[in-house]
Order: C-alpha cells, then structure tokens, then sequence
C-alpha cells in the first residue's frame, strides 16, 4: 500500500520560514513525478511546485524565488523549503506522487497518491 506523509507544517511570522518533508513507503518514486499542491477552505487545490522523474523542477509563478523543492531519492521522500513566507501562503499543503501516465506536472489529473496534508499558517 503506498502512503504519503507530510510533515514540517506549522505557524510562523510573515518573511519566515518552513520546511515541508514528505516520506513515502509502499512504492520507490524514483522513477515518477512528486509534487506539493496546497489548498484553502471553499478553493481547488493549487499547484505549488514539482519535480519530476529526472529532477527538473517547476514552481507557480506565486513561490518562484521564494520556495525550493528537491528529492531524496535514497530516502524515497520530498522537500519543500519555503522562505519569505507571506500571510497569503496559509494553506493546507498535500504531497503527491505521479501514478503512471501522461504526465502534467501541475494538474492534480496527474497524481495518484496523496499525503493527508499539513497546516501552514503564516501570521503576525
């Protein structure tokens, strides 16, 4: 049974900064897409950042400059380092791996597997 789990979430000031992990068992991710998608109450889910299977990565043009995503292959987990956090970043954050397929690295379409989320709250 492949599982996700995010972990790192919590409440920090504007200009901050967090780190999100995401760990992974079931299933080796090496060779697929993993993302972080966030979400806020009555909103889609949004695309934040991915990487893909040979480590290219993309980012929304709302954390471009301010958020890193990488991979630890051996590890079979993922990371999102979020600096210069601002109140507009609080969300739910959910990590997903790619299940196979014609692959868009920002369409949730493309994901199978998701973690249960974790909270970010960025406040004064």
């Amino acid at each position: 049974q492949v599982r996700l789990v995010e972990s790192g979430g919590g409440l920090v000031q504007p200009g901050g900064s967090l780190r999100l992990s995401c760990a992974a068992t079931g299933q080796s991710f090496s060779y697929f897409g993993m993302a972080w998608f966030r979400q806020t109450p009555g909103k889609e889910r949004e695309f934040v950042s991915a990487v893909n299977w040979s480590g290219d990565k993309y980012y929304s043009g709302s954390v471009q400059g301010r958020f890193t995503i990488f991979r630890d292959n051996d590890k079979n987990a993922m990371y999102l380092q979020m600096d210069n956090l601002e109140p507009e970043d609080t969300a739910v954050y959910y990590c997903a791996g790619e299940g196979g397929g014609t692959y868009h690295y920002s369409s949730t379409q493309s994901y199978a597997y998701w973690g249960q989320g974790t909270q970010v709250t960025v406040s004064a």
